[in-house]
């Protein structure tokens, strides 16, 4: 039973921190002890002389985790891809740092949970990929994306990148419905990938309310998650 995954967006701000954050707690529902990463994190805050990503607080905040070094190993300042980001601040990205912190994640949880930052091809290093990594750490993908117009070419372009690399498809999850709006596009762009890719759909988040990360506010979130995304399909 796979129980690990990697979490990616077919862009940026598409939800996917949110996404993880619901599928750590719904797993945790059924008896796994969940593990959360954001491996590589920009766009942090300065608090005194450390770097906090909010992301990162937020997944571990849903899930409790205890190893804040290890769920955010590296962390940096400026809001860019993490290869400009580095250049700026004069850091260097150890890739290192980052696969120690997931084995010892392994072998502290049950499942554990690596969001990338940004979509497939953004730089971690002037030479790795964001999907390096997910090939790197041997996991599935879980793809995240838009619910609205557009997201079919985003979201096809994000699979055909991630089976061109060799990378399992765990399933697809669209997010941001607004089921009081919903567009023609909107109600049809999921059929229209599953069916144009041949790809598992595993459901659609629509928008909640109450869920702010920069506040660690989940509101219904667990429970919204339960009723519109197959989390057992993942496990098998």
């Amino acid at each position: 039973m796979q129980k690990n995954f990697f979490i990616v967006g077919t862009d940026t701000d598409v939800g996917k921190t949110v996404v993880t954050a619901g599928l750590a707690m719904c797993l945790q529902a059924r008896g796994l002890e969940v593990g959360v990463m954001k491996p590589v994190a920009s766009g942090c805050r300065s608090f005194g002389n450390r770097l906090v990503s909010e992301d990162a607080v937020f997944l571990m905040e849903a899930v409790h985790n205890q190893f804040p070094p290890l769920s955010s190993p590296v962390r940096l300042k400026e809001p860019l891809a993490p290869s400009v980001a580095a250049d700026i601040e004069n850091v260097t990205i150890d890739t290192g740092k980052i696969f120690f912190a997931y084995r010892e994640l392994t072998r502290n949880y049950d499942s554990v949970l690596v969001e990338g930052v940004g979509g497939l091809l953004v730089p971690i290093n002037d030479d790795y990929l964001v999907s390096d990594l997910a090939q790197d750490l041997k996991l599935p993908v879980i793809i995240v994306g838009r619910i609205g117009l557009g997201t079919i070419n985003h979201t096809l372009l994000t699979i055909e990148a991630v089976r061109a690399r060799g990378l399992e498809i765990a399933g697809v999850i669209l997010n941001g419905l607004d089921p009081q709006k919903s567009s023609v596009a909107e109600l049809t762009n999921p059929r229209v990938i599953e069916k144009q890719a041949n790809v598992r759909m595993l459901g659609v988040l629509p928008r909640i309310d109450l869920v702010n990360v920069e506040e660690c506010m989940y509101g219904n979130l667990k429970d919204v998650f339960e009723k519109t995304i197959n989390v057992d399909a993942l496990l098998g």
